[in-house]
């Protein structure tokens, strides 16, 4: 790639860790959505809920995972109150026992083994969860 043109995707990714990143103002966040938009060609309502949605969702990731610390599943905690979204998460957890979450992730972690964009040392990682949870 020539040193004049930028790799959209990664210009993509930077756009999105600025609107992730919590030492980043408003003002910034909503310029780098508008830009966002404009490369992927979304209406900025659209991108918003997208967005959002994601965003609950590591939240609900976080709720989840035995290695987070208390802390930041005390944090995901309140944000999915605060969106309202906790009580449809608890629910919907107590229903499927887990299971639609854990599958979720090994297939995540089976996806992550056949991309030839992830490190050696990701996938060995990826095989050890598949491993200990017998789905390889």
């Amino acid at each position: 790639m020539s040193s004049g043109h930028k790799n959209p995707a990664n210009v993509a990714g930077g756009l999105k860790a600025t609107i992730n990143n919590p030492n980043t103002s408003e003002e910034v966040k909503n310029n780098a959505r508008d830009r966002l938009n404009d490369m992927q060609g979304a209406p900025s309502e659209v991108s918003q809920e997208q967005y959002e949605h994601h965003v609950l969702g590591g939240y609900k990731a976080t709720l989840n995972n035995d290695r987070t610390s208390d802390e930041a599943k005390a944090k995901a905690h309140n944000v999915l109150d605060k969106a309202g979204q906790l009580e449809d998460f608890e629910s919907g957890a107590r229903e499927t026992g887990g299971d639609q979450h854990r599958n979720h992730v090994l297939g995540g972690h089976k996806a992550t083994l056949n991309n030839p964009n992830i490190s050696e040392s990701t996938k060995e990682h990826a095989r050890e969860i598949l491993d200990e949870n017998e789905a390889l």
